[in-house]
């Protein structure tokens, strides 16, 4: 098998592909690494007479199928729009917390160090921890979702009961492949702030998110953050990935922008101007 492309269909005339743009940040054509050209050229030529147009979300600027689609796709009498959807913060991690300290501008350097030495003199008992491995991350799930729920009004509506269901079925699934840890920051015996991190290909992403309001003074959030990439420093992992979302509490660790696009494919997706995966002109 050189490809899978997983599509369900959202509506008459319309498929996008399985996992959803919803719970998922990244999503494209499952391929032997090498092989995405050859295998978009074979599916395109097999689906050219259909009516249906390929709505992909949320695929990478640095994967082929922004690159190379829209000229396959012309050959078989399709087009292709390119569209940039949203960006993911990205950071490449040095060999030492105090190196990326260093590389820090002076107001966010002296901001992040501030906070933490704030939270730890107002929250002497307070610590990091980290769960992994399906048992433990069961046990632990429904701190995090009651903090989730707690943050805002937004993410309580976000997480009902069937998105409970998917969190408390995916995330254990995963931590039996080390995909998964769930952190969280207690003071006072209480967590206070909880991040859900996926690990792949030396990356560590920031998935979701949940922190107890009454403590929002103690900025916990960025606190905890503090912690997870420094404990991926340690691991020598090479990325820190915040994921969608330009969320302000995010550019304060001073990430890169990576672009992630929506590509549509079929008679009526006419070709698009598109922002070259680097940001400037193509």
């Amino acid at each position: 098998m050189l490809a899978v492309l997983p599509l369900y269909e959202t509506e008459s005339g319309a498929l996008e592909l399985l996992g959803g743009a919803e719970v998922s940040d990244y999503l494209d054509l499952i391929a032997v690494a090498g092989h995405e050209e050859e295998a978009w050229a074979v599916l395109l030529a097999a689906r050219a007479a259909e009516r249906a147009r390929w709505v992909l979300h949320a695929v990478p600027a640095s994967s082929p199928t922004v690159r190379a689609l829209p000229a396959l796709a012309a050959t078989v009498g399709l087009g292709a729009d390119v569209t940039l959807e949203e960006r993911c913060p990205v950071l490449g991690l040095p060999s030492s917390w105090e190196t990326y300290l260093a590389s820090l501008s002076g107001k966010h350097r002296h901001e992040l160090t501030r906070k933490i030495r704030r939270f730890e003199r107002e929250a002497p008992d307070g610590r990091a921890v980290v769960v992994r491995g399906p048992e433990a991350v069961a046990a632990r799930l429904g701190d995090f979702l009651a903090l989730h729920r707690r943050s805002r009004v937004g993410k309580a509506k976000f997480m009902d009961e069937r998105m409970e269901r998917f969190f408390r079925a995916a995330l254990p699934a995963l931590a039996e492949h080390d995909g998964v840890a769930l952190w969280f920051l207690e003071a006072a015996g209480a967590p206070i702030a909880s991040f859900v991190c996926l690990e792949w290909d030396g990356t560590v992403g920031l998935y979701n998110s949940g922190f107890a309001p009454e403590a929002a003074s103690l900025s916990p959030g960025l606190v905890l953050l503090s912690h997870l990439i420094r404990d991926a420093i340690a691991r020598g992992r090479a990325r820190f990935d915040f994921l969608r979302g330009e969320e302000r509490y995010k550019l304060e660790f001073e990430p890169t922008l990576e672009d992630v696009f929506r590509v549509t494919i079929g008679r009526d997706a006419a070709p698009h101007p598109r922002r070259h995966p680097e940001g400037s002109p193509a």
